[in-house]
């Protein structure tokens, strides 16, 4: 997929303050600075599109590297959002997926209409065979 004009693609999860910043930016929960800089060098691989300096969206997957994978932290920021930027992130994500994690269960959990999206890259509703739940640690 082709990004926009002057939007590139940067293959690392951007930095502690600018993951904070978009995941709040763009409607998902607030990590704090010690979560953000003990998580994100755990990514397995990330993207970041951006805009000369100016992050634009982003997606990471975590998990352990073989067996099981999820998809997390897909944001876009609110005035480029519905310019086809989640999906762009999507696919590159996607292509990570198919080249390196054959075999391994990837999982993601779909707010809102996004599964709209991420049913353009395989997933699929897992409901009722089996059902998402988590569990937030204060």
């Amino acid at each position: 997929m082709s990004l926009p004009a002057g939007v590139h693609c940067i293959p690392l999860p951007p930095s502690v303050e600018e993951y904070r910043a978009l995941r709040v930016l763009a409607g998902l929960s607030p990590k704090t600075a010690e979560a953000a800089a003990r998580g994100l060098p755990n990514t397995v691989f990330g993207v970041s599109l951006r805009e000369g300096d100016r992050l634009l969206a982003m997606g990471r997957i975590i998990g352990d590297g073989g067996c099981f994978l999820q998809v997390v932290d897909i944001a876009v920021v609110p005035d480029r959002q519905g310019q086809g930027l989640g999906k762009a992130v999507m696919a590159q994500l996607d292509a990570w997926l198919r080249t390196n994690a054959i075999g391994a269960y990837v999982s993601l959990i779909a707010d809102g209409q996004a599964h709209r999206l991420y049913a353009q890259f395989g997933f699929t509703l897992t409901a009722p065979r089996s059902v998402g739940m988590a569990k937030v640690v204060a």
